[in-house]
């Protein structure tokens, strides 16, 4: 798997160049998962097999682990500043929920070498550290 970055912006993600269609897939510093984000043209999208396929080989740790750490050694950014933690549910949320502990990420560090990424939470006692 080749990975190459262009004028990158967040989130996360990887291009898929098929000649006659291309597809991104984001990717998280936060979790593992790996999701379809779009296909254009849309008129020319490959059968959902290939997709799948191309979305489970981006989901293997080496090529996860890969992915990330071209991200981060480019753009130095794991798209993650001023999101909501969560800190009961240990996720990122879209809005705050009630009755749920959450904290602004003040900053997100990801550390290539070790596959982790840290967490500095505005105004948490600590901070969060993500194993991947």
């Amino acid at each position: 798997m080749v990975i190459m970055l262009r004028d990158e912006h967040c989130p996360p993600h990887t291009h898929v160049d098929a000649g006659a269609w291309s597809a991104r897939f984001k990717f998280s510093f936060w979790h593992n998962g790996v999701e379809l984000w779009d296909v254009v043209p849309h008129s020319r999208r490959p059968p959902a097999a290939v997709l799948e396929g191309l979305r489970h080989a981006l989901r293997q740790p080496a090529h996860l682990r890969r992915a990330r750490s071209i991200w981060w050694g480019k753009l130095q950014t794991a798209c993650l500043d001023n999101q909501l933690w969560d800190w009961q549910a240990n996720e990122v949320v879209v809005m705050q929920r009630r009755e749920t502990l959450t904290y602004m990420i003040g900053s997100a560090c990801y550390e290539p070498k070790e596959n982790k990424t840290r967490l500095a939470l505005i105004g948490a006692p600590e901070g969060v550290e993500i194993a991947l």
